[in-house]
This record gives C-alpha cells, sequence and structure tokens, in this order.
C-alpha cells in the first residue's frame, strides 16, 4: 500500500501544471489503473516538440486524435498529416462504446462525445483545399538542398534566380524552372555568359534530370499559384475552437520525395512567416506528421541539416512539431534530441534486432523505480503507452505507464458523402482551388525565344540577298565580256591597221 501511495503522490506532484493542460489519461502500476492519477501535458510546454511511437496497431493514431481534439478544444489550431487516410472522422462526434465508458471510468474521466471543426486539404489529385508554392517561394537554397544538387550545380540555380531576379521573369512552377534551364544553354547562352560568367550544359542537364524527378511524383501539382498562405492554417471557429486542417497523403505513399520537399517548404514558410514569441501560454499551432521515417529515408544529408535547424529554431515561433513513427529510431538522433514528448506505446520483440531496438527505445526514457521499462515495453496493451512530458518548468515528468483517454470524435472515417459535404462547405476551397496560370518565365522566354529566332531568320535571309547581289556584281555582261575580250581588241586593231 506504500508502494501505491508513494507512486500516486509522485504522479500527482510531477504532473501537476498551475496553467492551462491536457489530460492523456490515468497512470498504470503492475497493471492496474490508478484512478485520478491523472498524465498531464502543460499546453506552454508543448511547443518543445514530440514523439508518438509504437507497433502497428498498439493505439498511435488514437494518440494523436486525442492530442489534436483537446489541442482544438484549448483554442489551439492542428495540422495533421494523414498518410494512411483515417483521421477524418475528427470532424464527426463520437457513437460511444461500451468499452469506452469502462475505460474512462477506470481513469477517472467523463467521457463526452464531440465533434471538432475540421478542414481538409491536399497536394495531390485527391479532393480537398489545394496547397500549392511558387519555385520563387522556395529560393535557390532550399531548392537545391531538396533537388540534393551538388556546390557547382547550386551555383547555377543561384545564377538562375539572380536572372530572373533582373530580367523580371517570374517562376512560378515546373515548366518555367526547365525553360530558364534550357534558355541559358541555348539562346541566352551568350546574354547569360556576358553578365554571369559560363553555365555548363552538363550541369544543367543534371538539375533538369532531378525535376523530372520530382515533377514524376507529382510536383507539378504542387508547384503553382494560387500560393497557399500558411496564417490560413492558424485559424479558430465561432466557438473558439482551433481548426484541426488534415491533409490527405493517402496516395503520396510511395513518393517520399514529394513529401519531404512539401514537409520542408511547409516548415520553412512556417517559420520565416510567424513573429518571434517564446515560451507562451500555449502554442500557435502544432503539426504532427505521421509516419516521419517518409520525410528521412530519402532525404540528403542537406536536407537532413536544413529539417534539424528548423526542428530546434521553430519553437521559438510557438511552433511545436511531433512525430509518428512506429520506432524512435525512425527519427535522427539531433532530431529525437529536440523532443521534450513522449508517448511511446508498445514495441514488439519478435526478433533479436528487435530485442535490441527495444533497449535503446528504453533508452529514452527517465529510470523509474516503478517499471522496468524494457519488459513493460512488450507488455503495454492496446491504448496504453508510456508518458513523459516536460512540466512547465522544463523539467521532464516521472516516467508513467498510462491507459490513454479514448477520442471523443469518430474514431472510423467519413464516408464519401460526408467528406465532400465537408469540402463543399469549406471557404478555403474555392479560395485556393482555382487554377491560376498568369504569364511567366516560361511564356516570357517563349516569346523571347520567339523573336530570337525571327531575328536570326532575317539576318540570314539578309545574308543571302547580300551574297546573291555580290555574286551577280561579279557575273561580266556577255556583250561586255566579247567587246573586252584580248582577241576581239586583236582584230579591231588589225583592221583599223588595214584601212589606215
Amino acid at each position: 500500500m506504500e508502494r501505491k501511495e508513494a507512486f500516486i503522490n509522485q504522479i500527482s506532484e510531477g504532473y501537476a501544471t498551475k496553467g492551462d493542460y491536457i489530460t492523456f489519461g490515468s497512470a498504470i502500476l503492475d497493471g492496474e489503473t490508478i484512478k485520478d492519477a491523472f498524465v498531464k501535458v502543460p499546453l506552454k510546454t508543448l511547443n518543445r516538440h514530440g514523439l508518438i511511437a509504437g507497433a502497428t496497431g498498439t493505439g498511435k493514431t488514437k494518440s494523436l486524435q486525442v492530442m489534436a481534439e483537446n489541442l482544438s478544444e484549448k483554442g489551439v489550431p492542428v495540422l495533421l498529416m494523414d498518410i494512411k487516410g483515417d483521421l477524418s472522422g475528427l470532424a464527426k462526434a463520437s457513437s460511444g462504446h461500451k468499452k469506452i465508458d469502462e475505460r474512462h471510468a477506470a481513469i477517472g474521466l467523463p467521457f463526452e462525445a464531440k465533434n471538432f471543426p475540421v478542414e481538409v486539404l491536399s497536394i495531390s489529385e485527391q479532393e480537398g483545399v489545394r496547397l500549392r508554392a511558387t519555385i520563387s517561394e522556395f529560393g535557390p537554397v532550399l531548392l537545391s538542398r531538396i533537388l540534393d544538387l551538388t556546390e557547382t550545380q547550386s551555383g547555377i540555380v543561384s545564377i538562375i534566380f539572380k536572372y530572373c531576379d533582373d530580367n523580371k521573369l517570374p517562376l512560378l512552377d515546373l515548366k518555367d524552372l526547365k525553360k530558364i534551364l534550357q534558355y541559358v544553354t541555348a539562346e541566352g547562352k551568350e546574354e547569360i555568359q556576358a553578365e554571369y560568367g559560363r553555365i555548363s550544359t552538363a550541369s544543367t542537364g543534371a538539375i533538369l534530370r532531378k525535376i523530372v524527378e520530382i515533377e514524376q511524383q507529382g510536383g507539378d501539382l504542387f508547384f503553382g499559384e494560387r500560393s497557399f498562405d500558411v496564417k490560413d492554417l492558424v485559424r479558430t471557429n465561432a466557438e473558439g475552437k482551433g481548426i484541426i486542417s488534415i491533409l490527405r497523403l493517402t496516395d503520396i505513399q510511395d513518393k517520399p520525395k514529394l513529401f519531404s520537399t512539401f514537409m520542408l517548404q511547409l516548415l520553412a514558410e512556417v517559420y520565416s512567416t510567424f513573429p518571434e514569441q517564446g515560451d507562451s501560454g500555449k502554442p500557435e499551432l502544432v503539426i504532427f506528421i505521421d509516419e516521419a521515417h517518409l520525410i528521412f529515408d530519402e532525404a540528403s544529408k542537406a536536407l537532413l541539416s536544413q529539417i534539424e535547424s528548423i526542428v530546434k529554431l521553430i519553437r521559438s515561433k510557438g511552433i511545436g512539431l511531433f512525430f509518428v513513427t512506429q520506432n524512435p529510431k525512425d527519427v535522427p538522433e539531433d532530431v529525437l534530441a529536440q523532443l521534450g514528448l513522449k508517448v511511446q506505446h508498445a514495441l514488439r520483440a519478435f526478433t533479436a534486432k528487435d530485442r535490441k531496438a527495444i533497449k535503446l527505445a528504453a533508452e529514452n526514457y527517465p529510470d523509474s523505480e516503478y517499471y522496468d521499462v524494457d519488459e513493460t515495453l512488450t507488455q503495454l496493451g492496446i491504448g496504453e503507452a508510456f508518458v513523459s512530458v516536460l512540466n512547465e518548468k522544463g523539467i521532464p515528468t516521472p516516467l508513467a505507464a498510462t491507459m490513454m483517454r479514448a477520442p471523443m470524435s469518430r474514431m472510423d472515417v467519413l464516408t464519401d458523402k460526408e467528406l465532400k459535404q465537408l469540402i463543399d462547405t469549406s471557404r478555403l476551397y474555392y479560395k485556393y482551388n482555382e487554377t491560376i496560370d498568369r504569364e511567366s518565365a516560361y511564356e516570357i522566354l517563349n516569346e523571347k525565344i520567339e523573336a530570337i529566332n525571327k531575328k536570326e531568320a532575317i539576318e540570314i535571309k539578309n545574308k543571302k540577298a547580300s551574297k546573291s547581289s555580290k555574286s551577280k556584281s561579279k557575273q561580266m555582261n556577255p556583250i561586255l565580256k566579247v567587246v573586252t575580250s584580248a582577241t576581239f581588241i586583236r582584230g579591231v586593231l588589225g583592221i583599223l591597221k588595214r584601212v589606215i
């Protein structure tokens, strides 16, 4: 009994907060859920980033859903990367279930079914508010890192951006970028060389191949206008609930290049747009990146470096990032070190490699006298997780095996009809889904190339005419040729001599 009381005191003191908070659930000791031993996270520390990990089917998505709906209820906007397509149910209230009631009775929290304000976004052919960005918004440095270019190739991209700025050539989509690359090594070669130096055809060819790779993964849908304003992610509804923006990504699981391109651009845009605010009472925006390994698996060293830099810096803007993946080792160590909140669902040990991974995962959590972390990690049930957060002073809380509360919204997806209705009532849909193709580098360069070709054709025609004229002037009149010939002159002189 003393052990249990000491445990309850540790949880109560360790998770006590003065400001507003979110309740995850109640702590578990020796397989028993301790009623009212609430595991909470202060709102003010949610910009310190976090990790939600665990094997397939252990409840990661439901923990993400719980966090999203509780943040929304506190007036904090949320962006969710929905790779598996199972988060749209946030828009509808839960239908309830006997097991949910039993879970909440054990936790000591009343259950209330609720729906939440949802905005459906898309960067592919799926229906939703279209997210786009222009090539110019990426800038030469970020674009070079995304394309994984060499130093020489990056220099060429910088020259191209400078040339386009100097000559008022808007770089909006991929066809603009491809056209300028072709132009600088063909019709515009002399102009570029005179102003900015020689550009290698081999290098521009390599850059074009990288662009085609992005294009084949659907990049032509993402690059262009109208550009999405990231401030539209930070909205609340009339009731003061934060809007939950769900980005549908179910059709780009096999397109990691496009996913990482989008994520890096989004984070860079958020970082450059939002003002510095430090640690405030609650975050400005919380972003959940499901299947986070898709970002890191295909990322180059330069891209990883950029992601790590943004993760370190973006929290000062009031932005919280949460990576959702199966194993903590899916996230690079430099990024993992920045994650203050950890929700670790069960890991399964089927092989020796799995057991080693579990030992490594256990080392990410504070020591506890109440748990054998290695062993407990394999014994956690569905909807149970190890939780460790930062308290309001930034100190890690005691490790707590936690019975997680159930989502208040639907745990299943919306029907096609419900999804269409949700999209049709969106104000942003009509703002961003109009296709705009204004005059840009592609059209301007085509006109310039046409003018160059016309000028060259006229010059060739004039040269031919001039050559023909000179040729004619050199040809002597037949009569004059006879009159001036030596034979004719000698004949005439002979006749004159005889006459004389």
